[in-house]
């Protein structure tokens, strides 16, 4: 019994759960500040939708990939036996319903918003993986959504959370295409059609530059529209520096190696980002 909760941690993956969870409460911060507390009821929902939906979805990916890690990581739990592929669809299916139920509780909007991200993680995980860059548009999606799912949870529209909300679905878009690259001899060998495999990694570099460029291109918008303080200004400093440096970086040694390094320091750009908006929103 003890293992096979472990397994089931496992094939979970409870920090990318709880990021999502949390992405969901950023969301509803960012559109009504400390008025969220008014909401707390729909808060836990929605941090309990976007936890079980990605556990739902993690465990379908690792159902999907089998095969492939009963060759490349045999100690994985369906690999190893510990839990059986049929169990794993169950597992999912209860995680499901759950996510599901509890979004439904909240309001209507916000069942839709976890049906559409449920599906392109499932589709991703389906069929998506192999597509390379709309794979990655695909996750970035899933990045993107739970931060709008936070927004409609408190019933209103907040321009602040759409454009933090684009903002990470073009970074992180930049982040999957260098993941590409560090990947590069991987996914040839399983036919993963990534920009660097399609294109070659120099191209690759350009493609995630342009993402992060983009991303730091939109950041002059909530301050131009007065949707942010003056805190927003050192966070997004730190992250537009960041993202620079990172892609020219890129840009100069797009190699399996730097681009490893590089995938793991945007994840700290990001956090500071998220910062930005956190400290930024005149509703804090």
């Amino acid at each position: 019994m003890k293992n096979k909760f472990k397994a089931v941690l496992r094939l979970i993956r409870p920090a990318n759960c709880f990021m999502m969870g949390f992405a969901v409460i950023v969301g509803a911060l960012m559109a009504k500040g400390t008025g969220v507390t008014e909401k707390w009821v729909e808060v836990i929902m929605g941090f309990l939708t976007g936890f079980t939906l990605t556990a739902a979805s993690m465990v379908v990916n690792d159902y999907y990939d089998r095969e492939i890690d009963a060759i490349n990581q045999p100690d994985r739990p369906i690999p190893r036996g510990i839990v059986t592929p049929n169990q794993a669809i169950f597992l999912a299916l209860i995680f499901t319903v759950v996510g599901f139920g509890s979004a439904a509780l909240i309001n209507f909007p916000c069942f839709l918003i976890a049906i559409a991200s449920y599906v392109v993680s499932v589709t991703y995980s389906t069929v998506g993986k192999k597509t390379g860059l709309l794979g990655n548009f695909m996750v970035s999606a899933c990045v993107a959504i739970p931060f709008i799912f936070g927004n409609f949870l408190v019933e209103r529209f907040d321009l602040a959370v759409f454009l933090f909300a684009a903002m990470a679905f073009l970074s992180n878009t930049g982040r999957e295409i260098t993941k590409g690259i560090a990947d590069i001899k991987g996914d040839k060998a399983r036919n993963i059609k990534t920009l660097a495999v399609r294109r070659g990694e120099k191209t690759a570099a350009l493609g995630a530059a342009f993402f992060y460029l983009a991303a730091v291109a939109l950041t002059p918008l909530p301050l131009i529209w007065s949707l942010v303080s003056f805190w927003f200004l050192p966070f997004v400093a730190v992250t537009n520096t960041g993202l620079i440096v990172s892609s020219l970086a890129l840009l100069r040694d797009c190699s399996s190696q730097n681009a490893r390094k590089i995938k793991n320091a945007v994840l700290l750009w990001f956090v500071f980002g998220l910062l930005a908006f956190l400290f930024g929103t005149s509703n804090l």
